[in-house]
């Protein structure tokens, strides 16, 4: 009991804290809390170690030179401050990781767990790194050049960045949990492979919009103070369902490598 309400306070104080330095919203804040906290009761402070160096590294580089993203994200549907809806996204499926763990005690959601995290931290590190790349990407549907910030887009900057991501998870899981190096290809390769998915659902599936007032490219419905026209993928496929799949798709390949290699 002592255990759990220490685990509560730590949890309070980080999500806290990452609404204080507007990294969440409100109700970003209390999803931070709840899926660390099935974290914690899963894999104890090793797996709020994982969840903290992905809620760390994706704040920094969210900050990271946003002077020079604040053109960039008027494309984008939300801002910097994370919602409930983006939590869920990113940390839904190593939350439902934690708690099949509790149930079925087997270190196969384990690896989903590290492996889900390993994608969202990818598509994190790839999004704010990518958008500062000095070079413009290339759309992979169309492989031309493409704005800034363009869902499907993709750039060596941010190519890199995706892979580092997803390793550094890797990493810190691998030592943490005392896995050797199959555990650690495995869950960088899964990580990275969710990024990939990501890009792909964003050039394919993802919703598009055009001002009709300024003409800009935007994910956001409502532009200038008008409606926007849908120009690209569905309209129910926003940024947050595109990450939730491809988070979804790298604990779902995690699940199917662990039952084969382990």
């Amino acid at each position: 009991m002592e255990i759990e309400l220490a685990y509560l306070a730590l949890i309070a104080s980080v999500a806290m804290a990452g609404f204080l330095i507007k990294s969440l919203s409100f109700s970003g804040a209390i999803a931070a809390g709840a899926v660390g906290y099935c974290v914690a009761l899963a894999f104890g402070v090793k797996g709020l170690l994982i969840l903290g160096a992905f809620f760390a590294s994706s704040s920094f580089w969210s900050k990271y030179k946003a002077a020079k993203k604040e053109k960039i994200e008027d494309k984008l549907e939300k801002g910097g401050a994370r919602d409930w809806i983006q939590v869920a996204a990113n940390g839904g499926a190593a939350a439902a990781a934690s708690l099949l763990y509790l149930v079925y005690d087997h270190e196969i959601m384990l690896l989903v767990f590290l492996a889900s995290i390993a994608a969202a931290n990818s598509d994190t590190w790839a999004s704010e790194i990518g958008v500062l790349s000095k070079r413009p990407p290339v759309f992979i549907r169309t492989f031309k050049e493409a704005e800034k910030g363009t869902s499907g887009a993709v750039s060596a900057a941010g190519t890199a960045a995706a892979l580092a991501g997803s390793l550094l998870i890797a990493l810190l899981g691998s030592i943490l949990f005392s896995k050797g190096l199959a555990w650690f290809i495995t869950v960088a390769a899964i990580g990275f492979t969710g990024n990939l998915a990501d890009t792909l659902l964003g050039a394919f599936i993802q919703a598009e919009y055009r001002c009709p007032r300024c003409r800009l490219k935007t994910e956001k419905k409502v532009h200038c103070g008008t409606d926007t026209v849908l120009i690209k993928g569905w309209a129910h496929f926003n940024n947050d369902v595109v990450n939730g799949l491809s988070t979804f798709f790298a604990a779902a390949g995690s699940l199917l490598a662990g039952y084969v290699l382990f």
